[in-house]
């Protein structure tokens, strides 16, 4: 790679880190006003979307997407997908209009003005410390309760070894949706990887295709069938990711 190139693509990932402060500080009274008190949350939403939409315009990424259900208004889901990169966020604010609440690792919530925010309207988890696990699987019960819609990526994050498609699938999100008796949507990010890779001197701007699956229904099922729920989430993503002419 030539040394022009590199420059270029490390100032287009610098740009990426203006682009996610800029816009907070631009709507910063709204973000303290919506983020004072839950019952704001969705006003807040509505800002993460214009905030993530910015991102992904400014970065000159165009979005696709092919859905074969739509989630409905007033109603909560459990939103999961494959994990490979910071965009994987943006993108899941940009393609789902009904307000959700993720589940993210507290490393996030370092990242200056963006993790304040980040703190203050996500469910934080320390996936190797088992209390903290336990502390966001009551508080993802609580906000569920309250109308919301949660999303995770169950590979329980990024895959150290680039060369893995798909990471094995942790047990917290089917837990909750058989719990709570709510839908799975499987949602399969194509190219957020060959994007906007965790690698440096890599990616570029172009298209990030996305598949929203048939939802999973879960009424009826026991916790004891979790395993039978996450293998079938599991399957559609990987499917979709091994075939390219599926989207």
């Amino acid at each position: 790679m030539s040394f022009i190139k590199s420059a270029l693509i490390l100032l287009w990932r610098i740009w990426f880190y203006v682009l996610m402060i800029v816009p907070i500080l631009i709507m910063l009274p709204f973000l303290i006003v919506f983020t004072s008190s839950e019952k704001f949350y969705p006003q807040f939403f509505v800002c993460a979307r214009i905030w993530a939409k910015i991102i992904l315009f400014g970065m000159g990424f165009r979005v696709k997407t092919k859905a074969d259900q739509v989630p409905k208004k007033h109603k909560s889901y459990m939103l999961v997908a494959n994990h490979t990169s910071m965009v994987d966020i943006m993108l899941m604010l940009s393609i789902v209009k009904q307000p959700f609440v993720f589940i993210g690792k507290k490393e996030l919530g370092k990242i200056p003005i963006f993790g304040f925010f980040y703190r203050r309207t996500c469910i934080l988890v320390d996936r190797n410390n088992q209390k903290s696990r336990l502390g966001a699987f009551e508080e993802a019960q609580r906000r569920l309760k309250q109308g919301n819609s949660i999303c995770i990526f169950p590979e329980g994050g990024v895959p150290g070894d680039q060369s893995i498609i798909l990471d094995q699938f942790k047990d917290g999100a089917f837990r909750l949706a058989i719990e709570h008796q709510i839908p799975i949507v499987p949602i399969t990010f194509h190219d957020n990887k060959k994007r906007f890779p965790y690698k440096l001197f890599a990616g570029g701007p172009g298209t990030l295709r996305v598949k929203i699956h048939h939802f999973i229904c879960t009424e009826g099922l026991e916790a004891t069938q979790r395993k039978q729920l996450k293998d079938q989430t599991y399957k559609i993503i990987l499917r979709e990711l091994t075939d390219p002419g599926t989207c």
